[in-house]
């Protein structure tokens, strides 16, 4: 029966990750997959998390379905946190679901675009996450790229990147990530992101902004500037946004998909069609962690909490990016060095070689991805120098 069936090679980062956890050297560095480590190097429990699950688990009671859109008091503070003090928000003309994580939200809405825009394609950044192109394709759609990483600079290809959106077909579907470029770490600023925006409602396009890490580049509110400034303009939009990483709470897959609609009429029926989605994807959400990430966000002292504990954790990967660039003085210069610190987020594109890569592994136990991606978030006070040496070790063996 199943003889015509391939074997599925298995997804890049999540198999790099299950040779980390083979290899029995004690000073290996995971800097592979996209999650915070801690200066222990272990995964953080948010002291505003412990809280909110303590309280939680003192309040025992029935455990029913949620309904398919998900938790109610969960969903508007998402979308606060999401679109802040906006007219959208104030209008009715943004409709919101809980699902599993961010990678839910795409796959929901890829589902709800494909059958509403059946004859649109896809166009996602060059590199972006390799499970973007998986997710919609798997939902029937064509996945094209357009211009973004320049690898000679370690920046922004910005101007061939708004022609190649600027000379797409109406309805065409562009996703766009709001910050924390993965797997760049390269971001457009503002005056950017207000170019772009202008082009896309001019050509008639509908964005996908996909945000996996607010809070971790420039700020809660910086970070989500661009989807902000969509609603503002009342360009309609699709944004997913995930807690994985800015709650730490990548197991309960807490996410939400939002779409930016003309008026809350058209926002209600888009609402009914997103439910179908989910319904005949997972029916409903879970529970656990949508409470925790409401009692958090609805409590002003655990709110305050988080939000004083994200900030230090995006601090502390600032200050590894400062720790490579400077330990990487002797070996790069120009722009290869200043890479380290002009990228934001978990993410930084090193620059190095599939071979040099290779080499970390095999000779040093530093594990990164052979597109040369390394997870910042992974170094700590403890491993930074370690980590620099090796780097600076495969640098020299290949000048």
């Amino acid at each position: 029966m199943f003889e015509h069936i391939d074997a599925y090679p298995g997804d890049p980062i999540l198999s790099l990750n299950e040779d980390f956890q083979k290899d029995p050297r004690s000073n290996k560095v995971n800097l592979s997959i996209g999650i915070y480590f801690d200066d222990e190097g272990r995964l953080p429990v948010m002291r505003a998390v412990h809280e909110a699950e303590a309280a939680i688990l003192n309040e025992p009671g029935p455990k029913p379905y949620l309904p398919m859109a998900g938790f109610a008091h969960y969903r508007d503070a998402v979308q606060a946190l999401v679109f802040g003090e906006n007219p959208a928000r104030a209008d009715g003309r943004i409709a919101t679901v809980q699902t599993l994580g961010g990678s839910g939200a795409l796959k929901v809405g890829a589902d709800f675009i494909k059958r509403y825009f059946p004859k649109s394609q896809v166009w996602v950044s060059d590199p972006t996450w390799e499970n973007h192109r998986f997710i919609f394709e798997r939902a029937g759609f064509e996945v094209n790229t357009y211009p973004y990483y320049d690898e000679a600079t370690g920046g922004l290809k910005f101007d061939a990147m708004l022609a190649a959106i600027d000379a797409l077909p109406a309805k065409s579907i562009v996703l766009l990530h709001a910050c924390c470029h993965n797997p760049t770490g390269v971001d457009l600023d503002r005056a950017q992101w207000e170019r772009l925006i202008g082009v896309l409602q001019a050509r008639d396009l509908l964005p996908f902004v996909d945000m996996a890490y607010q809070g971790f580049g420039a700020g809660l509110d910086d970070d989500a500037f661009a989807v902000r400034e969509l609603a503002r303009r009342g360009v309609t939009a699709l944004v997913a946004n995930s807690f994985s990483k800015n709650f730490s709470l990548y197991g309960e897959r807490c996410g939400g998909l939002h779409v930016i609609c003309e008026d809350a009429d058209a926002a209600g029926r888009v609402l009914g069609q997103l439910t179908g989605s989910v319904r005949s994807n997972y029916s409903n959400p879970p529970t656990h962690g949508a409470k925790i990430v409401t009692r958090v966000l609805t409590t002003p002292a655990l709110e305050a909490s988080w939000k004083s504990e994200l900030a230090a954790m995006c601090q502390r990967i600032a200050r590894m990016r400062v720790a490579i660039h400077d330990g990487l003085r002797d070996h790069v210069r120009g722009e290869a060095l200043s890479r380290y610190v002009k990228q934001r987020g978990m993410f930084t594109y090193t620059g190095l070689s599939a071979a040099q890569v290779d080499r970390l592994r095999e000779e040093f136990g530093v594990y990164i991805l052979r597109s040369g991606r390394m997870c910042v978030a992974g170094l700590n006070e403890t491993n930074v120098g370690p980590v620099v040496e090796a780097f600076g070790k495969v640098l020299a063996a290949s000048k």
